[in-house]
């Protein structure tokens, strides 16, 4: 039986992340899907979670120790999480499967595990704080899969088995017959401009606040958690409409709402070429796109993306955006959403773990 153990470095999630994708699409292999520690004074959740028929959810226990303590007490607490894990393995009767790794600071399991093949889904840029761990993790692996092609220039002086595996999205959902505007948004004035993602300090807001200020008479429409900072900041744009976390099986008919889409900086992620899930959720759309990018950055998609590389310059793309004509533009967006699916990511994956010998 193929079987194989994952270590998240983010929990389960009602908004399926890229490991979830990924690992949901490989229905004849049994997983075992390992989540962080939840922090102090919430509830634990049930252990042993079956989220699909291949797929069952455990939760790490939480630190004894507060990780400014003497080391040997962290290594306390790493061997606790091992030996759990150890005990879930033989309870669920799993003999060395192969161990899917997605964060640095998982190379401590390396030697407390027993695995067949070793597989580090690099799906984001860590800082210098992790370079001994990722390089030390890229190294043992078996198969190195990076979310882009700078990842995988990062990485490919460690490991000659490094591949692209960009980010990918359930392309079907968007495009479904029957979408309709959610009646909660059926009262916005339009046009809307739609935002899906978290809104916290790290995002830079400056050219979406000089949109609202320059246009009152658009939406910007945010389908996201916001933080209580800079949600009293946006109580000053009447224009700005906060919409909170999105179901995702709504999320489709939020943004048939929508005139256009767009995008912001994150601090964390400047500069990046790591197109992240909801920019294929918007091409999967089809609608028009705006998006912040650095003037050395290659644009991934120059001939559907509107970009900008500042407040005055996001300004003008979304009136270029709004007055859109072209009846090509949107089924050449969904093209590429149709390319990206998370269905062919896993195929890929799927064969690269078979040339590799894994399974």
């Amino acid at each position: 039986m193929k079987q194989i153990l994952c270590l998240s470095h983010t929990p389960w999630q009602a908004r399926p992340n890229r490991t979830q994708q990924l690992l949901a699409r490989l229905s004849d292999i049994q997983i075992l899907f390992f989540e962080p520690p939840v922090p102090r004074g919430m509830p634990s959740p049930k252990q042993g979670r079956k989220m699909r028929p291949h797929i069952t959810v455990y939760t790490l226990p939480a630190p004894m120790f507060a990780r400014w303590n003497h080391p040997s007490m962290q290594r306390r607490d790493e061997q606790r999480c091992a030996n759990f894990m150890e005990k879930v393995l033989i309870h669920h009767h799993f003999r060395e499967p192969v161990l899917w790794c997605t964060s640095p600071e998982q190379t401590v399991h390396l030697d407390q595990l027993a695995y067949s093949g070793l597989v580090y889904d690099c799906y984001r840029e860590w800082d210098e704080n992790y370079l001994d761990e990722e390089s030390d993790l890229t190294c043992h692996a078996d198969v190195v899969f990076a979310a882009s092609p700078g990842l995988v220039q990062r990485l490919s002086p460690c490991n000659d088995s490094v591949h692209l595996l960009p980010n990918g999205v359930n392309d079907r959902m968007f495009t479904r017959p029957g979408l309709t505007v959610p009646l909660c948004l059926s009262q916005l004035p339009s046009p809307i401009l739609g935002r899906v993602g978290d809104i916290n300090g790290r995002i830079e807001l400056e050219p979406m606040l000089r949109a609202a200020h320059t246009h009152p008479e658009w939406t910007f429409l945010l389908m996201g958690r916001v933080t209580p900072t800079v949600r009293s900041r946006l109580r000053r744009y009447p224009n700005i409409v906060l919409a909170g976390p999105v179901n995702p099986v709504e999320l489709p008919d939020y943004l048939f709402a929508c005139d256009v889409l767009f995008d912001l900086f994150h601090a964390d992620t400047k500069g990046s070429d790591i197109i992240p899930p909801r920019m294929y959720e918007y091409l999967a759309s089809g609608k028009p796109i705006v998006t912040m990018i650095d003037p050395d950055q290659v644009e991934p998609f120059p001939d559907v993306v509107y970009t900008a590389y500042d407040s005055a310059g996001f300004v003008r793309r979304c009136r270029r955006a709004l007055e859109e004509e072209s009846s090509l533009a949107a089924p050449r967006r969904q093209n590429y959403a149709r390319n990206a699916s998370w269905a062919s990511r896993a195929k890929d994956a799927l064969e690269i773990l078979d040339r590799a010998g894994l399974f």
